[in-house]
């Protein structure tokens, strides 16, 4: 730039280019996180057009390993149980630190059925009833877009969208 007295873009624009490597057997880390955010974001549109408990399922297996945080900030990740089949046994294995705990999936459905009937902003957790492990769920719900937070509350869970 110095020596030619052109802008950043004009001597880019004059070096060759070289094309990446696409369908390769083994794919970038960056490659892999845009493929995880495309299923993510595709599992939370069908689960908004249609609500239903199996695209509910079909969300929370997405978003495994997802770093989420409750309405009071506390960061958490969860990992959804396998069976003895090799299938998810439909509990979801909460990592908080060094204690770890589990969700049922009644549970997470319960929850899911009482946001169904709440259009304005549900102000805390416990506003969706007084469900087991519901400070967990009630960041999960308002990342897949069902149910609204207050503003303060929002900032705490990191404003995601």
């Amino acid at each position: 730039m110095k020596l030619t007295g052109l802008s950043r873009a004009s001597v880019h624009s004059y070096l060759p280019y070289t094309k990446g490597i696409y369908n390769a057997v083994e794919i970038s880390l960056n490659a892999e996180r845009c493929r995880i955010y495309k299923i993510r974001q595709e599992k939370v549109r069908l689960l908004k057009e249609i609500p239903s408990e199996e695209n509910l399922w079909q969300s929370v297996i997405a978003f495994q390993d997802y770093p989420f945080k409750t309405a009071t900030g506390l960061p958490f990740r969860y990992k959804l149980k396998i069976g003895k089949n090799g299938e998810y046994n439909r509990e979801l294995l909460i990592d908080r630190r060094e204690k770890s705990k589990s969700l049922t999936w009644s549970s997470v459905v319960l929850a899911f059925e009482n946001s169904k009937g709440i259009s304005e902003e549900v102000k805390k957790p416990k506003a969706l009833g007084d469900i087991r492990g519901v400070s967990y769920i009630y960041p999960i719900l308002w990342r897949f877009g069902l149910i609204r937070v207050p503003e303060a509350i929002e900032k705490k869970m990191g404003k995601q969208r």
